[in-house]
């Protein structure tokens, strides 16, 4: 997320994020999109999800890109948004929902290499 209040009068604060493949980074709108309605925020608009190689997510003060990696790569929003009066847009980490892990079987027992041969 970086925050960009006093350096766009388009939002405050600017989400960019990545999906594997345009079905996710469409799935991801979507799923944005309808949370935030939910939440009771008016007038959230969603553009460019046809394709899904770049969607945005405009819900007022913040903006949401969410892109393919290869056109996140090719756009590089993040360094757009470094100015050199005052160095780079703050970037704010956001809190991470847990995820599950995966737990690989022990190569041992798997290739069965703790038998005597």
């Amino acid at each position: 997320m970086l925050d960009i209040a006093g350096k766009s009068t388009v939002a405050d604060c600017m989400v960019v994020c990545s999906g594997r493949s345009s079905r996710q980074v469409a799935a991801i709108a979507d799923h944005l999109a309808q949370r935030l309605k939910d939440a009771g925020h008016k007038g959230v608009r969603v553009e460019g999800k046809m394709l899904g190689d770049w969607v945005l997510v405009d819900a007022g003060d913040v903006v949401v890109h969410v892109f393919r990696p290869e056109v996140r790569e090719l756009y590089q929003l993040e360094r757009l948004w470094t100015f050199p009066d005052d160095g780079p847009a703050e970037a704010v980490r956001p809190r991470r929902a847990p995820t599950r892990r995966r737990v690989p079987p022990p190569a041992a027992e798997a290739a069965g290499d703790d038998e005597p041969g």
